[in-house]
């Protein structure tokens, strides 16, 4: 096939990006003819056609017309199959891994103070980003939509009227075996930790979005426990018993030194990390809020809390899983790379036949 693929710019750990590099590897590996459309694009791309596209404008502007310019450029050859990770105009497929841009101002407003909530969704941003997402999900537009959760695909549902059978769900993928590796007795001392410490492990930056402070505000009142914060971000005030690693390179060990993983997100189509904490052995505490909270078996793989921003309620599941103190075992296949790579070129495929016909 002929691919056109759509991201508008590289960042060295964004999930949309890890996702796109892995995809373009295993399309070239299977000889297809690959092309790429975007801003700029750091990594090398081997036999991947780079298109630059040269969007400009402000920060408000600058999505609308990053999907304008693309429209026009990939008039100018054809595809098989155009495959989207942007809110673009034109696509056969599209790749939702975003979420809803109007449901995280939702939820944004909702745990945002009471002053700041006015103005939350103002901005001619946000009204250009939620105009470009109706367009998106016309499906006039977009043959096909790829879902990463089942949470997404019920706001899709419940926004826009779209063909729910042509809505498919993907869930994410990440490197296994990386994640059962790591060293945890040497990672323990790397940050003071004892052997007989239970220790809770955050991962992620965004902070707001991800919710760290309801994680710290429940460490407060668990004070027996401790806390590994990794990610970028600014240091809050926070109880005696977190630690801020920073980011980390090495974040397998991370997983490796810790007992239970959490994060308590206000939005979230579907945490790479709560695949990435599972396939380490790790039971998840995770927000309602969260795409992935779906594949936890409560109790047994993890817990999912619906009330999350109040510290009793989490308080009460962390010393709950540190009485019990255990790992937990999933099928790799469940969250393997392969069988990602496998079910998005299944939709590609489906698109690229249906254009033919």
């Amino acid at each position: 096939m002929k691919l056109a693929l759509i991201r508008r710019q590289f960042a060295a750990t964004g999930g949309a990006e890890l996702y796109l590099q892995r995809l373009l590897r295993t399309l070239l590996k299977q000889g297809h003819e690959v092309h790429l459309f975007a801003e700029a694009w750091d990594e090398t791309l081997g036999d991947v056609k780079f298109h630059r596209i040269a969007a400009t404008g402000s920060r408000a502007t600058r999505p609308v017309n990053f999907s304008e310019t693309v429209r026009a450029a990939l008039t100018k050859e054809s595809f098989d199959c155009v495959f989207s990770l942007e809110r673009t105009e034109k696509q056969d497929v599209y790749r939702a891994g975003d979420g809803l841009h109007r449901v995280w101002l939702e939820r944004r407003k909702q745990f945002a103070p009471w002053w700041k909530r006015p103005f939350v969704s103002s901005g001619a941003f946000h009204r250009n980003m939620m105009a470009l997402e109706a367009r998106t999900f016309d499906p006039q537009n977009t043959r096909h939509v790829i879902v990463n959760s089942e949470m997404v695909r019920r706001e899709i549902l419940q926004h826009f009227q779209f063909p729910p059978e042509r809505i498919h769900l993907v869930r994410n993928g990440v490197d296994v075996a990386r994640f059962q590796n790591g060293k945890r007795d040497e990672t323990r001392a790397r940050f003071g930790v004892k052997d007989d410490e239970f220790l809770l492990l955050f991962v992620g930056s965004g902070w707001e979005r991800k919710g760290l402070s309801f994680v710290l505000d429940a460490m407060a009142r668990t004070p027996r426990l401790k806390l590994l914060v990794v990610g970028k971000g600014q240091k809050p005030s926070s109880p005696a018993n977190a630690i801020f690693a920073g980011p980390m390179a090495d974040v397998e060990n991370a997983y490796a030194a810790a007992d239970l993983f959490v994060t308590l997100p206000i939005y979230e189509p579907s945490a790479n990390v709560v695949a990435e904490a599972l396939a380490a052995g790790l039971p998840v505490v995770t927000s309602a809020n969260n795409g992935a909270a779906e594949v936890l078996e409560e109790g047994v793989t993890g817990s999912t809390i619906t009330e999350f921003w109040k510290p009793e309620s989490v308080a009460k599941v962390f010393e709950q899983w540190a009485q019990q103190r255990t790992r937990v075992r999933v099928s790799a296949d469940v969250f393997s790379l392969e069988r990602n790579v496998a079910e998005t070129l299944a939709v590609l495929e489906l698109a690229a036949k249906e254009r033919r016909a």
